[in-house]
């Protein structure tokens, strides 16, 4: 299972980057999409949408399973990954790469509440039992 030190995790499989403009980005852990399998289809939360913490935001599709995404933190929606519309397959080929939205968080100093790499691959490994 391949979780860069450089991010923050969820308990329910994203990962989220801060970028240098204070904006947050967001995606599937790798071990999420190597449980969902080949995915066929991303719904992104609409631009400007106002995203409440844990809430439902985002589905991806698979060819066995739909999944939920949820908001790591509470934000506006500043961004989304246009290309996953025509190519979900690329969370498949790198999921660290192809993020699906991006974010302006409330309270930024939430982000430290987040999971570290370590506790989210212990938290992913007891799943599996």
């Amino acid at each position: 299972m391949s979780t860069p030190e450089n991010l923050k995790y969820t308990k329910s499989h994203e990962w989220v980057r801060a970028e240098a403009d204070g904006t947050l980005t967001v995606g599937i852990t790798d071990h999420a999409q190597e449980m969902l399998g080949d995915l066929v289809y991303v719904e992104a939360p609409a631009v400007g949408r106002q995203l409440k913490r844990s809430e439902e935001c985002a589905v991806v599709e698979s060819v066995k399973a739909a999944a939920d995404i949820y908001a790591p933190l509470a934000g506006v929606v500043t961004e989304v990954n246009a290309e996953l519309a025509d190519a979900p397959e690329k969370i498949n080929q790198d999921a660290y790469s192809a993020w699906i939205f991006k974010f302006k968080p409330d309270q930024p100093g939430e982000l430290s509440e987040l999971l570290d790499a370590a506790t989210y691959e212990a938290s992913a490994a007891a799943e599996k039992h």
